[in-house]
């Protein structure tokens, strides 16, 4: 008990401090754009040296800043969600070290050394996944760290790769390229393992999935570390992605179809946690999509609003569960303003942000982003996806923000829920205050001089026009929800609410056929075949042999004088042939 309090209080005080001096570091060398490379050489081979190299400048410093930060504040805060657990010291002692792999992949320009942050990002969410240890969980984790193994095979052939180009540093290769045809596969790979890390169309059947994971777990996963591994990755390579503008186009049609079916999923869904893990998809889907469109800094400003408002989501999410005795079926709740008022109003600030509402920190990046959209030369399908996308966002936060603050309370009594925690309530509050003044600071930080985007007037509106109308429809959609399931369309409904079938194609879909196989393998051939020629076969024959045998050897007179003229004959026969 004391030690899991100790390993705690120190850990998180500890990754507070190192985040502010990061995070103060990071601003600091923004400024005077300032960066420190440090290298040593381990070995060299085929001409490429091995080196242990870290990279220290403003995105590295800034970004560890946030996840010390948030990491800090997650586990102090699930000291008091995990209270009871048995193995609690262990727990603590993997989020550490999810952390440490994230600082790994951070400060990391060797992409070697980025392999070793990957997988330890993979392995660890794997241990974490499982924590609880039922057959939910095991299934979670199989899925998970199957879907990011594509990603690591990919980084691994991106090493190979690298022999060809002299260097596994991908310093050499952001700002200028000499073999800008060997540069196509490198991008390729780069793309595909950062599509299985942030969970894009085909592989986002895994991000709803890992919810099996403890609450605290999935404001730190979502946030700032597993799942933005990706985005961060891209965001380094972003130079050489455009380069090559049909792969450029690709990455944007994958992100836009991501936020587009997270975001009809997430309308449909009933799980809170699921919910907020669609929503994770869709903004995930967004950065991309900003990449897509060769806008690294403006990816990177949304990464971090983002890992703000998600990570108090979460927390918001993990006491109203803790609160509900692990229900988590929103249509159980309802009225839990006047239960748990300090909780619901975190949560609706977070949500709010999350919908890009003027002056929460998601505005400031969100808002921007689709400015930028607006001002882009891609057609008119992409844009309009780009706008319906952002107004299904709005639209399942109003549904959520309904289902928990309107109506009667339809658990099984009000006094099942608990009281406000006071560790779980602070950290939430901290997070709060970032939630809402987080945008604005970085905003003047990376944008120093004002940024105008000159638009029609009906254009310059039309993300504030989106969010209303997705508020009604939130509103309206949350009202017909109980009577969809009696509608015709029940198969679009499921359909749509399955994320487009992905979990079962990718589950059922890879393993059910070879299972099929293997069962009809065993029977027809382990049981059938083989039993019927190889031992069964033999154990007959041995068995008639010995039975032929002891009906010979009976004490019958007859059958013993029959024998017994055969073996003369047989005799003289043999000798006449030998004279």
């Amino acid at each position: 008990m004391f030690l899991w309090l100790f390993i705690e209080s120190i850990s998180s005080g500890i990754l507070f401090i190192m985040g502010l001096i990061n995070l103060i570091g990071g601003f600091y060398f923004f400024m005077i754009d300032y960066v420190i490379f440090i290298e040593w050489e381990l070995f060299n081979i085929n001409s490429s040296g091995l080196l242990m190299t870290l990279l220290l400048d403003w995105m590295s410093l800034i970004f560890m800043g946030f996840v010390m930060l948030i990491s800090s504040l997650v586990i102090y805060y699930s000291g008091e969600y995990m209270m009871g657990d048995l193995f609690m010291s262990r727990f603590i002692l993997l989020v550490l070290l999810f952390v440490l792999s994230m600082m790994f992949l951070i400060i990391s320009p060797n992409i070697i050394s980025i392999l070793l942050g990957w997988d330890g990002l993979g392995l660890v969410s794997y241990c974490l996944v499982i924590y609880y240890q039922n057959l939910k969980s095991y299934s979670a984790g199989m899925l998970t760290a199957l879907s990011n193994r594509i990603g690591d095979v990919a980084l691994l052939m991106l090493i190979a790769w690298m022999l060809n180009m002299g260097s596994w540093s991908f310093i050499f290769y952001t700002d200028y390229l000499v073999y800008e045809n060997w540069s196509f596969m490198l991008v390729v790979l780069v793309i595909l393992a950062a599509m299985t890390k942030s969970a894009q169309i085909p592989f986002s059947s895994w991000l709803p999935a890992a919810m099996a994971a403890p609450t605290p777990v999935s404001a730190l996963v979502h946030s700032s570390t597993l799942v933005t591994a990706g985005v961060y990755l891209l965001i380094r390579f972003n130079n050489v992605i455009i380069l090559h503008e049909y792969l450029a186009e690709v990455l944007l049609v994958i992100s836009v179809l991501t936020m587009f079916m997270s975001g009809v999923g997430a309308n449909l869904e009933y799980d809170l946690s699921k919910i907020i893990a669609l929503s994770t998809l869709s903004q995930l889907g967004l950065m991309m999509g900003t990449l897509g469109i060769g806008e690294s800094k403006l990816a990177f400003f949304h990464l971090l609003t983002h890992a703000l408002f998600k990570a108090l989501l979460f927390m918001c999410a993990g006491c109203i569960i803790h609160a509900m005795v692990n229900c988590q079926d929103i249509r159980y709740m309802g009225g839990l303003s006047w239960q748990m008022p300090m909780t619901v109003g975190c949560f609706n600030v977070s949500n709010l942000a999350l919908c890009g509402m003027p002056f929460l920190s998601g505005y400031y990046s969100k808002d921007l982003i689709l400015e930028w959209v607006m001002l882009s030369n891609f057609n008119i399908f992409m844009f309009f996806l780009f706008m319906f996308s952002t107004g299904l966002t709005v639209c399942y936060s109003f549904r959520l923000i309904y289902y928990v603050m309107i109506g009667e309370f339809n658990f099984k009594s009000v006094y099942n829920i608990q009281d406000e925690r006071g560790p779980m309530l602070n950290m939430m509050m901290v997070l709060m205050i970032l939630a809402v003044m987080g945008g604005c600071l970085l905003s003047w930080v990376f944008f120093p001089r004002p940024l105008l985007i000159c638009l029609p007037w009906f254009m310059k509106i039309l993300v504030l026009e989106v969010m209303i109308v997705g508020g009604f429809m939130g509103y309206f959609l949350a009202k017909i929800s109980y009577w969809l399931v009696l509608l015709d369309y029940y198969l679009g409904v499921v359909f749509l609410g399955s994320m487009w079938f992905m979990p079962g194609i990718s589950t059922q879909g890879v393993c059910g056929v070879p299972l099929m196989i293997g069962e009809r393998v065993f029977k027809i051939v382990d049981h059938g075949w083989s039993e019927e020629l190889g031992g069964q076969k033999f154990y007959k024959w041995f068995l008639r042999s010995c039975q032929l045998l002891q009906w010979l050897q009976d004490n019958n007179l007859s059958i013993y004088l029959l024998s017994f003229v055969i073996w003369m004959l047989i005799v003289g026969f043999m000798g006449l042939v030998s004279l």
